[in-house]
């Protein structure tokens, strides 16, 4: 007789969003906290959705010309000085090495925070020449920085991303693949994790340190506060000066390349997590999940018959893998249907079969969606029921980014008196567009007063006559406001 195992119950998502969060992750076996402060260990189901995440991540890089490498993890501390903005931005997170081997190093070195500086040391041995250019180049790997508070996925002192970087002839191509890379990860954000997102660019004091302008995307999480995700830099000159990074055009003339970087890390898991995850756990889109379907046998008495469910359900397994589907057969005996449902419903899988002795008996499977728990009877004549399986799951994918962007529409407000923006920041939170006058003392009061900071100018932003939120003198432009991770 199987086991009746406890079932596990996780705090409410509208009660307590951050516990629902974190316990989500503990519960869903995503992550674990680690015994250094501030890190996390990546369990394998959370590890496969970041490997779903950079299988697919990965083929549009490729398919965009950049070629993968890696670089060390440690740089020479008097690299990370040579470009003063750099330095000065990261040196508060800088973890530094300063012995090895048992005697103390010449030169301390800094585990990498960010890889620019060993990276251009490289570039400027290999581009000598236009014929060197363009150079596209990404690396997917860890980086360290020295949090002060930390959370799970969202902010840890290790964390793993993709960090592209690209040298350019001209300013202007340089700008269109920084724009490109922007491009890109909104495609994926909407497309693939069903989050939708607003694009644009980073006031000064907001921008990457030592970029010349950093161009950003910016998702709506459920608790009203913004999650980044994915930034393009455009690094103009100011790192390739100092790195002595020349090539020699057409004319034999000697000039410094023009530089992008951009990237995307594991705060993007958070972001699935919150922005589609319910009171039961995660709700995983389809595209990205790293089991799309499981299949789960409703076992009886009779020996007989339970062979016959299993026959079937293992013949369904291998029908939808062969269409490209990603699935997985419960078959433990040690668990009761109903402990699986939940397990299941807690790792976010986006479809759940069941198959007992009726549905062996009358040719059809129970198809159960996640995202909105509505059942369904599928024929389980093959050639049918992948159609139909392929047809749910690309519904899920489209109904859970449906819902997350009516969520982000009914939570923007536009907002030209300063206590009204006060009010909504301390009591819902969300987007506000607001005129700003761009005076950076105006957006550290507002910074200071309500937590909110300016998120991003709207590409296309077009000028418009009116008041500055905080101060009342004449604005231009329209800014995006909101309280960050």
């Amino acid at each position: 007789m199987p086991k009746v195992f406890e079932k596990k119950e996780l705090i409410k998502k509208s009660e307590n969003f951050s516990e629902w969060y974190t316990d989500v992750i503990l519960k869903a076996k995503l992550a674990d906290y680690a015994p250094v402060r501030g890190c996390m260990v990546f369990r394998p189901y959370g590890f496969a959705i970041w490997e779903s995440i950079q299988k697919h991540l990965n083929s549009m890089i490729e398919k965009a010309g950049v070629k993968n490498a890696y670089f060390p993890l440690f740089i020479p501390y008097s690299f990370l000085k040579k470009e003063k903005k750099h330095i000065k931005g990261f040196s508060p997170e800088l973890a530094v090495v300063t012995h090895g081997g048992g005697k103390e190093l010449k030169e301390p070195l800094v585990v990498r925070p960010t890889s620019e500086t060993i990276m251009y040391a490289m570039f400027a041995k290999w581009i000598k020449s236009w014929r060197d250019l363009p150079l596209l180049i990404n690396q997917w790997c860890n980086v360290v920085r020295w949090e002060k508070r930390t959370y799970l996925f969202l902010r840890t002192m290790e964390f793993l991303w993709q960090e592209g970087h690209t040298c350019h002839a001209t300013k202007a191509k340089a700008k269109k693949e920084a724009l490109r890379a922007l491009k890109m990860y909104q495609e994926f954000d909407e497309k693939f994790l069903a989050i939708p997102v607003i694009s644009g660019k980073k006031s000064e004091s907001e921008k990457f340190p030592g970029a010349l302008n950093t161009y950003t995307l910016e998702g709506l999480m459920p608790d009203g506060k913004v999650l980044q995700c994915g930034t393009s830099h455009e690094l103009g000159q100011n790192f390739s000066k100092p790195f002595e990074i020349k090539f020699q055009d057409k004319r034999k003339k000697s000039k410094y390349v023009w530089q992008t970087c951009w990237g995307m890390s594991t705060r993007i898991v958070g972001a699935l997590i919150m922005t589609h995850g319910d009171d039961a756990g995660l709700i995983l889109p389809p595209k990205i999940a790293p089991i799309q379907v499981v299949i789960i046998p409703i076992f009886g008495k009779g020996a007989t018959q339970n062979k016959k469910i299993l026959n079937l359900s293992s013949k369904i397994k291998e029908d939808l893998e062969n269409s490209g589907i990603k699935v997985t057969l419960d078959e433990r005996k040690q668990y009761t249907p109903g402990w699986k449902f939940n397990e299941w419903e807690l790792k976010g899988v986006p479809l759940r079969i069941e198959i007992g002795q009726e549905e062996v008996n009358k040719n059809y499977l129970t198809v159960v969606r996640r995202d909105n728990g509505q059942k369904s009877k599928v024929k389980s004549q093959r050639s049918k029921m992948q159609i139909k399986i392929q047809k749910l799951l690309d519904e899920i994918q489209v109904n859970l980014y449906k819902k997350a962007e009516k969520f982000l529409k009914e939570n923007t407000h536009k907002v030209e008196d300063y206590g009204e923006f006060k009010k909504i920041m301390k009591e819902k939170r969300g987007f506000i567009w607001a005129f700003w006058c761009q005076n950076p003392k105006c957006e550290a009061k507002i910074k200071e007063e309500t937590k909110a900071t300016t998120r991003l100018l709207p590409l296309r932003a077009r000028k418009q006559s009116g008041k500055c939120i905080f101060c009342g003198k004449k604005a231009e432009y329209l800014w995006l406001f909101g309280q960050a991770y």
